[in-house]
């Protein structure tokens, strides 16, 4: 559960992090010019093995778990988020 709740955490932080980025694009970007000669792709044969895929059923001993929820009070990480101004 700890684990779950510290990914959780970092996501949210991330997610925040992302969203409140102001991007602005300072210049025009460009391609190389690149000169290829014709090449050719390499050819492959494959001899695949023929694969059946059925289902049956069948009898298995799995565990009978039972979990009990209870409340409890864990410290929360606090976001504070200033947005860029617009200029």
């Amino acid at each position: 559960m700890r684990k779950s709740f510290l990914f959780s955490s970092l996501a949210a932080m991330l997610t925040f992090a992302l969203v409140g980025c102001d991007v602005e694009q300072t210049r025009e970007g460009e391609l190389p010019t690149v000169d290829v000669d014709p090449g050719q792709v390499p050819a492959y044969d494959v001899d695949a093995p023929d694969v059946d895929v059925s289902m049956e059923e069948s009898t298995v001993e799995v565990p009978d778990v039972d979990v009990e929820m209870k409340e409890k009070e864990v410290e929360m990480p606090s976001i504070d988020i200033d947005l860029p101004k617009d200029e």
